[in-house]
């Protein structure tokens, strides 16, 4: 009777331990704005992007969403696929090689000659994505022309509307906040002197 009894327990254990499966985790990556296009006439420029600094908030493969003035929510099972500041990084190239007309954008400054490069600093402040509602990218940017020329500094604001539920429409409003603050960045560099 004890011996049956055992059974039954270990075997109700079991049931119950296996229907506390935990879900799968879904990743994400940014991706660049495939609707920006060239701005005006341009030649193409050598460009490298970075640092990136993020809020350590952020800086987490988790997606931090917020849910509150003083909350937020760190979402184990929707994640980044690769950390964040990069990724951030690859999609800003991505934007200005697009509104800039030059393939010559990149995350590493390996191969470039260091007198004809520009350079772009990002500082994101804010990455802050309130589910249903929207998404605040704020960055405070530098471009540095090429040679020893004073650096431009800039800083936008961008601001967008989720247009539907779950972690994709978070991301996709993402997108196109960056691409908001490549728009500014790519008037910059025309400013300056890069057409």
């Amino acid at each position: 009777m004890r011996r049956a009894r055992a059974c039954f327990i270990l075997g109700l254990v079991a049931v119950l331990l296996g229907g506390c499966k935990s879900p799968p985790a879904s990743f994400y990556t940014l991706s660049p704005d495939p609707s920006l296009t060239q701005l005006g006439t341009t030649r193409p420029v050598s460009m490298v992007i970075g640092p990136v600094t993020i809020p350590d908030t952020v800086d987490r493969p988790q997606i931090v969403t917020r849910v509150g003035d003083n909350e937020v929510a760190v979402n184990e099972f929707a994640r980044w696929a690769q950390p964040l500041k990069g990724d951030i990084a690859r999609v800003i190239a991505a934007d200005l090689a697009a509104l800039l007309n030059s393939q010559q954008i990149s995350v590493s400054d390996g191969w470039y000659d260091p007198q004809t490069i520009w350079r772009v600093r990002l500082d994101v402040v804010r990455f802050e994505s309130a589910p249903g509602r929207d998404v605040t990218i704020d960055v405070q940017w530098a471009v540095r022309p090429p040679g020893k020329a004073r650096p431009v500094m800039g800083r936008t604001v961008a601001q967008e509307v989720i247009s539907g539920s779950g972690f994709e429409s978070i991301v996709e409003a993402d997108d196109r906040a960056l691409a908001s603050v490549s728009r500014d960045i790519a008037a910059a560099v025309q400013a300056s002197g890069g057409q």
